[in-house]
Formats: structure tokens, C-alpha cells, sequence
């Protein structure tokens, strides 16, 4: 952009715009608080009953959304909810991690249909997105045409700038730098037509938390992921922020201290690479890490010092984003079990007793719901928000 020019607003909404406004709206609230009448949905969607009564016909009868049971007890005709269809609509979502592939099927109401993983070493384009065509393939095969034909596209969630990691993971020189120049909707179109639509990892487990985990409860709040490397996201007036770049809540990359004192990044200190590395010098094999269902009770030494090393970095990084935006809670989750996480968070809590946070409000540290899945279930959420759902600050790039 040059130097000084005025930046435009947005444009204007016609009439057409206005009504899939509104039609966006709707799917959206009923996604946010489950089924309601439609005089329950005019009144927290803002909306006239007349509008609302118009378009929920539409919506039913285009499958997206389906009536509940009658809802007896008061005077006059009994009230029917009206609710999202899961089958309404489905999405695929694919995640590449440094370890491990991620590949499900997810319904508009944000079930698991069916779900595959692939393990390696590090990544190779040839096989991840073979993956990807096997794994569609599965999936497809699985459901009826009419249900396929609903796939609104492919969301895939990557990490920043792989091919600058491979020495954390142990890969030769120059191994991972194909992916500099991956054409990722020209690899799908090769074996399928749908829709790609790109997403920076953590930002997908931050959206899969905002629509599927605890961001019901808040409408701002700092998202930390800890996967192979850490990364996280914001979400500002209940809507996921991606930035100027896609890389808002790019925690991985706060400057810190080491235990040594050492200048270092968040990615350094707070990320799964370090326990890996402690248990392969302890001569424990590694796959239960990556591989499901997880089962770390085997890690014991190794993984009580990486929580104490982790949880003493993520308070710190608490009180830094904090100062910058008054979140209402720090959300922790990450590629590990439940107990894991529980763990994790109550001793970054412990740890957070021990700063110092003058001018700062209470910082909340909460666990995070999602697990896992998140970054998956959130690339495929971003075909589902690009076509159907509203989100104020973006749903994932098309390809």
C-alpha cells in the first residue's frame, strides 16, 4: 500500500447482500446457542419476527437447519426450536504438522464424522497430500452422494514458515524446502474440485476453540496451542482475529528469557520438540507422543520437568499479551491428553502467583476443551464460515 494513501471503508450491503447477511446471522446464532423458537432467535439475533420466519423456511427447506420438538407448558400453540441440520453441510479439514497429518470429515453442527492420521519424520509434500486424496476418497466413499455433494470444501492448517524447522526435527538440510513453493489448491484440484482454504495452525485451534470449545463463555481471549512448536490466537468481540498477514496470536514468536538468561523465543522454551528430546535421551521411545489414543503415563521424570519448565514460560507470556490487550482469560490447550493439560494449566496458575503484574487486571488462566482435534476441526470450520456463518475478522484464506 503506499505511503500515506486513505485506506477505503467497507463497502456498501444491497439487498441481496443484506438477506445472506441475515441468513449468515441467523445459522450463526443458532450455532453459538443451540436451538431456539424463531420468536427466541428474532429477539437475540436483533431481528424482526416477519425477517426471521422468512428465512427459517428458506433454511429448512435448503436442509440447513431442521425443527426440534415441540415445546409444551404455555398458553397458546406449543413453540417449536429450530436448530442446525448436522447434515445440513459438511467440511473437510486437514492439519500438517511437523510429526503427524490430521484428516477429518465434520459436520455443520462441528461433529467428527470420520477422522485419519498419518505419522513421519518430518514432512513431504508427494505424501501429504496423497493423504489428503486418501483420505477423501475414505470419506466419500462413506456417504451417500447427496451427502457429498454438501462437502462445502477443504480448510488445511499449516505452520508458519516449516522449512525453517528442520533441525528441531532432526531432518537433513534443505528436506523441507519444498514447501516454500507449495501450490496448495493447485495440489487438491489435481484430484478434487472443492474449494482449498489456507489457515496459519494456531489460528485454526484458536477458531476450533472459539466455535466448538470455551469461546462461548468469553468474548475476548488469548489462545495458546502447544503442539511440535507453540503457537495460539486472539479472539476479539467473540470473532477470531487473523491480522494484516494471517498470523495474529503468533505467540510462538515472544521474546523471553531462557533459564539461563539466554534471549530466546516462546517456540524455544514452551513447545513439544523439548520433550520429545528429553525422553530420546532417556532412551524412551518417542511414537506415543504423536499417535492416538495418547498415553503418556510412561513419561513420568521427563514430562513433570517439561510442565515445570512450560507452565513457568506460558505465565510469563500470560502477563505479556495481557499487557497488551485486557483479555478476559488466557486459554492453554495443546496437542497432549486431558490430564496433561490440567496439569499444565495449574502450574502455569501457580507460576503466575509469582509475578509481577502491577497495573494489570486478575489474569485468568483457563483450560482450553477442544484438545487435539483443534486444529484440524478448525481448518475445516473455515469452508463452513466462508460459505455459511459470519466471523468479523475473517474465516481462513481460499487458495
Amino acid at each position: 500500500m503506499e505511503t500515506g494513501a486513505v485506506r477505503g471503508l467497507s463497502a456498501g450491503v444491497n439487498q441481496q447482500g443484506l438477506r445472506d447477511h441475515n441468513e449468515r446471522l441467523i445459522l450463526s446464532t443458532l450455532q453459538r446457542h443451540g436451538p431456539l423458537p424463531g420468536s427466541d432467535l428474532a429477539r437475540v439475533a436483533g431481528l424482526s419476527a416477519q425477517t426471521v420466519s422468512v428465512i427459517l423456511r428458506e433454511l429448512e427447506g435448503e436442509g440447513l437447519i431442521r425443527r426440534g420438538a415441540p415445546q409444551r407448558g404455555r398458553v397458546g400453540k406449543p413453540r417449536i426450536p429450530m436448530g442446525l441440520s448436522p447434515e445440513g453441510a459438511f467440511s473437510v479439514g486437514l492439519k500438517i504438522g511437523r510429526r503427524s497429518a490430521d484428516l477429518l470429515l465434520s459436520d455443520l453442527a462441528g461433529g467428527v464424522r470420520g477422522q485419519l492420521q498419518a505419522t513421519y519424520r518430518w514432512p513431504v509434500p508427494e505424501e501429504v497430500f496423497a493423504f489428503l486424496r486418501r483420505g477423501l476418497e475414505s470419506f466419500t466413499a462413506a456417504m451417500r452422494p447427496e451427502e457429498a455433494a454438501r462437502i462445502a470444501g477443504i480448510g488445511i492448517a499449516k505452520p508458519y514458515e516449516i522449512w525453517d524447522w528442520h533441525a528441531a526435527l532432526g531432518a537433513p538440510d534443505g528436506a523441507l524446502d519444498a514447501w516454500r513453493t507449495v501450490d496448495y489448491a493447485a495440489a487438491a484440484a489435481a484430484f478434487s474440485p472443492l474449494p482449498v482454504f489456507l489457515e496459519n495452525d494456531g489460528t485454526a485451534a484458536c477458531r476450533a476453540e472459539q466455535v466448538h470449545g470455551r469461546g462461548r463463555e468469553f468474548r475476548d481471549f488469548a489462545y495458546f496451542f502447544v503442539g511440535s512448536f507453540i503457537g495460539g490466537g486472539v479472539v476479539l468481540n467473540h470473532g477470531v482475529l487473523e491480522g494484516a498477514f494471517g498470523n495474529a496470536g503468533a505467540f510462538g514468536s515472544l521474546p523471553v528469557r531462557d533459564d539461563g538468561g539466554r534471549d530466546r523465543q516462546l517456540i524455544d522454551v514452551a513447545s513439544l520438540f523439548l520433550l520429545e528430546e528429553a525422553l530420546i535421551r532417556e532412551g524412551v521411545p518417542t511414537a506415543r507422543l504423536w499417535t492416538q489414543p495418547q498415553d503418556w503415563s510412561a513419561f513420568r521424570a521427563p514430562l513433570d520437568a517439561w510442565i515445570a519448565g512450560t507452565a513457568r514460560q506460558l505465565a510469563r507470556a500470560a502477563v505479556t499479551v495481557c499487557a497488551v490487550i485486557d483479555f478476559e482469560a488466557v486459554l492453554i490447550d495443546g496437542a497432549f491428553p486431558p490430564d496433561v493439560r490440567a496439569r499444565l494449566v495449574e502450574a502455569a496458575r501457580a507460576e503466575l502467583a509469582h509475578l509481577d503484574r502491577r497495573g494489570l487486571s486478575p489474569i485468568r488462566i483457563e483450560e482450553g476443551q477442544v484438545g487435539g482435534n483443534a486444529r484440524a476441526l478448525g481448518a475445516a470450520s473455515a469452508p463452513l464460515f466462508a460459505r455459511y456463518l459470519l466471523n468479523t475478522h475473517g474465516a481462513g484464506t481460499a487458495a
